[in-house]
């Protein structure tokens, strides 16, 4: 009697380990299959360069092509996910409707037409974007400048941001457009000066003569606030999946409080360290390898969970990874151009949205993990969630390094 039950309970353990087992081969073969469903990144980010002169003002905005895609699915004609130059130049109309009607320039309340001077694909982070170049005419002090992104913004699923880095007679600006707040604001005034000193920090004396300097640009809208380079944050490691898988693999193996604020801590600093040397532009690896390193080391901290009888000193290897991870937050401000004046403040509140967010994972987790650990059948929640978290790492890996 007590064979047969040993027997129906090895079957059962079989069948579940088959169950498992066929189910990541199923999800493996459809992730190969359609790479682009397994992205780690499920964002869209667009990028704007606004520069004006005395002559003209042109903008250059910059969306990746699957957006487009998205958007438009016919001008994918073979439908492979690649907008090629051909699809580009067949479909430049529509794209150019889309593209115009998504934005506006307002001007003291009238909307500025734009003329669309160039469309091409350019590669960005081993991604495909569209960058469209249009002028608008010259604006001057007194104006009222309305900036609108209108795109996916009925769309509650979709996280998009649209970075813009504006150049004003040589004042420079950043502003970060999410969520429902897709208005930049601006009033272009001139800048007084008396003998050389701002008239602002002058008394008045009623002789001296003010001289325009220059055009000064001044921010009405809160989009530019430094809590949008911290929403920015949170919205970034929020939708980078792999980061915060790397994190809950780290975290899944039983440790002694110390141990877990240790590997928090260490990942923290690491990634604080390259995520600012590579904004900096200190620091340039390929993305492609950067994103494949990424994936591997989930597959790393995971395996150790599986085949380490003991682990010890993981926040060395948090820290190691951590570096690598660090230039994978840098991405999305690196495209910015932000000068290096506004980098500081744009970093720290980048950051700090970063580890918000990572902290309010981590304070969650334990709670859930010390209940984990008390089940008798804690060993094997730990192994099997660490073979499912090696898939998806190597998922991946494959796509980022062959795809």
């Amino acid at each position: 009697m007590v064979s047969f039950f040993s027997a129906i309970q090895h079957i059962g353990s079989f069948f579940v380990r088959s169950q498992i087992c066929s189910f990541l081969s199923i999800f493996f073969i459809a992730s190969i299959s359609f790479p682009m469903i397994a992205d780690a990144h499920a964002y869209s980010a667009s990028y704007t360069k606004i520069t004006m002169d005395d002559k003209k003002t042109e903008v250059v905005f910059t969306l990746d092509s699957l957006s487009l895609i998205e958007l438009l699915p016919d001008i994918d004609r073979n439908k492979n996910w690649v907008l090629e130059k051909s699809e580009l130049e067949k479909d430049r109309h529509h794209l150019e409707e889309l593209i115009t009607e998504g934005l506006t320039l307002d001007r003291n309340n009238k909307e500025v037409t734009p003329m669309v001077e160039k469309m091409k694909l350019v590669n960005k982070e081993n991604k495909e974007f569209v960058s469209t170049t249009m002028t608008f005419p010259a604006f001057s002090p007194g104006d009222t400048i309305v900036y609108n992104d209108g795109f996916y913004f009925n769309d509650t699923g979709a996280n998009y941001v649209d970075l813009i880095s504006a150049d004003f007679m040589g004042q420079t600006s950043e502003a970060v457009l999410q969520g429902k707040e897709r208005t930049w604001t601006i009033l272009l005034t001139e800048v007084q000066q008396e003998q050389g000193q701002d008239q602002t920090t002058q008394p008045d004396t009623g002789t001296a003569q003010d001289h325009p300097e220059a055009v000064k640009p001044v921010e009405k809208s809160s989009t530019s606030s430094w809590f949008s380079f911290f929403k920015l944050g949170t919205l970034h490691i929020l939708t980078g999946y792999d980061h915060l898988l790397f994190l809950f693999a780290s975290l899944l193996r039983k440790q002694t409080f110390k141990q877990y604020a240790a590997i928090v801590t260490s990942f923290t600093i690491a990634h604080s360290i390259t995520l600012s040397l590579a904004v900096l532009g200190w620091i340039t690896l390929p993305s492609r390898f950067v994103e494949a390193v990424i994936a591997f080391s989930i597959c790393y901290v995971a395996a150790e969970n599986i085949f380490r009888k003991e682990i010890r000193r993981r926040w060395t290897i948090t820290f190691l990874f951590g570096l690598i991870h660090g230039l994978g937050f840098a991405s999305i401000l690196r495209e910015m151009s932000i000068p290096k004046s506004h980098l500081a403040v744009a970093l720290v509140n980048f950051n700090l949205g970063i580890e918000a967010v990572q902290l309010s994972l981590v304070l969650l987790l334990l709670p859930l993990l010390s209940y984990i650990f008390k089940l008798k059948s804690s060993r094997k929640i730990v192994i099997y969630s660490s073979y499912a978290i090696v898939a998806m790492g190597a998922i991946w890996f494959i796509q980022r390094l062959f795809f």
